[in-house]
């Protein structure tokens, strides 16, 4: 059986954390910043945890986890 491929778009985007949990950027934070409150500009730096559904859908997409 050959190996699977992990989609080259989820090894830029994601990292698997020790307990398996999904992390992502945030979303919002590339352009229109002028149009965001400053709360908002600042709630999304760092990474953010996925949802365990989206979690799900991102892990089949990596099917031997990330390698870094």
């Amino acid at each position: 059986m050959p190996k699977m491929k992990t989609k080259s778009s989820v090894k830029k985007r994601f990292r698997l954390t020790a307990t398996g949990k999904v992390l992502a950027g945030p979303g919002n934070k590339r352009h229109n910043l002028i149009a965001r409150t400053q709360k908002a500009k600042r709630q999304n730096r760092g990474s953010q945890v996925l949802t365990p559904q989206d979690a799900r859908t991102v892990k089949q997409w990596m099917p031997y986890g990330i390698e870094r």
